[in-house]
């Protein structure tokens, strides 16, 4: 029988986080934390607390959406 096999999540990634993605994981990590499982309300979140939407503006729940598949398809 083999041993369970797992993923280490530092074992997907192609690079190093950015200072900005640390942040952004860091304030959707504090969002599920207190008790936030849709996306208004996520987006609603990050528009009070940040980061910022990168290049300025607020999120929405489409920029959200888009920067999320960009940062996926870059790892």
């Amino acid at each position: 029988m083999h041993p369970p096999r797992y993923l280490n999540t530092h074992q997907a990634r192609n690079r190093v986080p950015t200072a900005w993605e640390d942040l952004l994981g860091d304030s959707i990590e504090r969002a599920f934390a207190a008790g936030i499982a849709d996306l208004p309300a996520l987006v609603a979140h990050l528009n009070r607390t940040g980061p910022n939407y990168p290049g300025g503006g607020e999120w929405t729940e489409e920029s959200y959406r888009a920067e999320i598949a960009r940062l996926a398809a870059e790892c």
